[in-house]
């Protein structure tokens, strides 16, 4: 059989119509050559070299199917489908292009993990051998090839201020079938996540485009005047935040279209009459852009340096803690922070409740990193694995340039020491999340539940903690400083800034005084929205 020109469309994490130039292009590709028979070939991998990593998991997975399916959906609604095949991506296009010749590949550009990142380099080549061609769209803000981060958010700004792109209409597409030599290979999405659904039970979220545009809605409408206040407490924030990165992460939403949203609404709340809920919403809205913006400048790391979730992205820390072989001190420390029962009871509830649920907001997430970190002197990577595991919404890009930027190893952020007690004291001064999550502590009084090593008589059924936090965290802080004031440190901290630094808004670019120790404008409040 000779088939007509093929033009294939791979969906990552982007699993939307709107908003999507792969799409978009493949599909008038396809119209402007309907002479010959054309088609567009919709294609999602559910791969199990990828689901085999070390920091990925069957929550994450359940996640995609069912954002899968529900475009699954709204595919059949035009008259197409989402073909979904067991397969990895490049033994997947090398039986296509076997059964079909040649084709065209469209895609958004991808910054996933190491492996995703082997990947992608493995089907550029089987393109170049094949003669197939592979067209390739940016994601967002992040800029492949990056030169210099000077002026990276007037490229941001550039990016962003097109108009989101469309939807697909019926009339648009021509949809092509899945050649027969790949029907063994395929499943069908929405029993798989059917099968899968019991990952998400406990998740404040749902998965697919309708949910995150009302997710999206909601926040705008609803959730705006309380956002900042509400951000910080993890009790609150399942209330006040947007519930958004999973989307994000999933890509049933654009960071392009948030954007807009954003100033759309910003000019009906800028209309109102002042009050102080138009204030308290005029505020969510600058913080919720900002957001929006580090959520690129993030991942714009892991673009330029993908070596940075193995290694520390300032190498001048290496030795710092130990890489290796963990001892069996640092494995009982690491094993009793992955189950919440470090004795503080903060750490455990949050611990707990990700474990739950898969989402808890952003200063608890890292509260628990610096905990690993600094007063259990942890090095990152195994830490870093447990928590993205999991994250329902874990981004690479975002989530190992946090991990080390909460562990201090990218030398030019602020060393951050998390008093667990102290964020207990002011993000849950009832107990009322503590309560609920440590249920060992339910009948502890008030005065004791922050601290219940200073009960007088401290609960049977919990741990006291596993160290003693304020001399830990102060030879952490002294270990870490006295590095930092080393000459070839600072140094290198200069390159460090140079390569990945953000800059403060209305002086990219600008020179830096020479000698100074360059420190990054990355927010205390991270990018988790």
């Amino acid at each position: 059989m000779s088939w007509p020109p093929l033009f294939v469309v791979w969906l990552k994490r982007d699993l939307r119509l709107a908003d999507h130039a792969p799409l978009a292009a493949a599909v008038e590709a396809a119209r402007q050559a309907a002479d010959s028979g054309a088609r567009v070939l919709a294609l999602w991998l559910d791969e199990p070299g990828y689901w085999a990593g070390e920091e990925v998991s069957s929550r994450q997975r359940a996640w995609l199917l069912g954002c899968a399916a529900d475009l699954d959906q709204a595919l059949r609604a035009l008259g197409g489908r989402l073909h979904v095949l067991a397969l990895d991506a490049p033994e997947a296009f090398a039986r296509l292009a076997a059964a079909v010749g040649r084709f065209t590949l469209h895609s958004h550009e991808e910054t996933g993990n190491a492996w995703t990142y082997a990947r992608d380099r493995s089907v550029a080549r089987l393109c170049r051998e094949r003669g197939i061609t592979w067209r390739e769209w940016p994601s967002g803000g992040v800029v492949r090839r990056l030169a210099s981060r000077d002026r990276w958010s007037a490229h941001w700004m550039r990016r962003m201020a097109d108009a989101p792109l469309a939807a697909l209409r019926a009339e648009d597409v021509p949809f092509a079938p899945l050649p027969a030599a790949l029907v063994p290979f395929a499943s069908d999405v929405v029993v798989e996540a059917q099968r899968a659904r019991a990952g998400l039970e406990a998740a404040p979220v749902t998965p697919g485009r309708a949910a995150a545009e009302q997710a999206l809605a909601r926040f705008l409408d609803e959730r705006l005047a309380r956002y900042r206040r509400g951000m910080s407490a993890p009790g609150e924030a399942p209330a006040a935040c947007s519930l958004l990165s999973a989307h994000f992460a999933a890509g049933t939403l654009s960071i392009r279209e948030a954007v807009h949203a954003v100033w759309a609404a910003r000019a009906g709340v800028s209309a109102a009459a002042p009050s102080a809920e138009r204030r308290a919403a005029l505020e969510g809205l600058k913080s919720f852009e900002a957001r929006l913006h580090w959520h690129c400048h993030f991942i714009q790391k892991l673009e330029s340096a993908p070596d940075l979730e193995h290694v520390n992205l300032h190498r001048g820390y290496d030795g710092l803690r130990n890489a290796g072989e963990p001892t069996p001190d640092e494995r009982e420390r690491l094993a009793r922070w992955s189950a919440g029962q470090t004795g503080w009871p903060m750490v455990d509830a949050c611990m707990r409740a990700l474990t739950a649920t898969g989402w808890l907001n952003f200063r608890m997430r890292a509260m628990l990193m610096s905990v690993a970190a600094y007063p259990l002197w942890l090095d990152w990577r195994a830490p870093g694995v447990h928590l993205a595991r999991l994250f329902i919404d874990y981004e690479p890009g975002i989530h190992w340039p946090q991990v080390q930027m909460q562990a201090g190893t990218t030398g030019i952020n602020a060393v951050r020491i998390y008093d667990p007690t102290k964020q207990a004291l002011d993000h849950d001064p009832e107990g009322e999340f503590i309560r609920h999550w440590v249920p060992e502590l339910r009948d502890l009084p008030l005065a004791f539940l922050h601290r219940p090593w200073l009960a007088p008589v401290p609960p049977r059924d919990y741990p006291r903690p596993v160290v003693e936090w304020a001399a830990a965290a102060r030879e952490a802080a002294r270990r870490v400083h006295a590095l930092r004031r080393e000459a070839a440190v600072r140094a290198e901290a200069v390159r460090v800034y140079d390569a990945h630094g953000s800059r403060h808004p209305g002086r990219e670019g600008r020179p830096r005084a020479r000698g100074r120790r360059p420190t990054a404008a990355d927010p205390a409040q991270g990018t988790l929205f």
